[in-house]
């Protein structure tokens, strides 16, 4: 199927593309959402979207086939995320044990760490300075 992909890309304004922009997030994050399969590291960003790295290891999952899995899944769900107000750089790394579960647990935990990681962030306050 030549044209199935097309609307569905994860365009690369909304990923991590390179060392120093994951060094940013490992060196000072904002926020951490640690699951027993996964953690989660994020800092805010000037950019108009959430960007997603991520960090699947060949010693936590072995097999490509689990990684490519694990790798659809996350980009699916950071894709499917609301715009916000405060946005951030969103690093994921798995842990072993994360290749056993099937797509719906996985779903359900990134989910979690995603709430979890978001109230970490204050909310942006609403503009109450009124010329006086």
């Amino acid at each position: 199927m030549e044209g199935g992909k097309q609307g569905c890309a994860f365009p690369r304004s909304k990923r991590l593309l390179n060392a120093s922009d994951y060094s940013r997030v490992f060196e000072q994050p904002d926020a951490k959402a640690s699951h027993r399969f996964l953690l989660l590291l994020a800092r805010h960003n000037d950019a108009d979207n959430h960007r997603l790295g991520l960090v699947i290891a060949k010693k936590n999952v072995r097999l490509a086939v689990g990684r490519n899995r694990i790798k659809r899944l996350a980009r699916e769900f950071f894709r499917a995320l609301p715009a916000a107000d405060c946005t951030v750089d969103v690093v994921l790394l798995t842990r072993r044990g994360i290749d056993q579960l099937d797509n719906a647990e996985v779903s359900t935990i990134l989910q979690q760490q995603w709430q979890k990681l978001s109230r970490q962030f204050p909310k942006p306050e609403p503009d109450t300075s009124r010329d006086r």
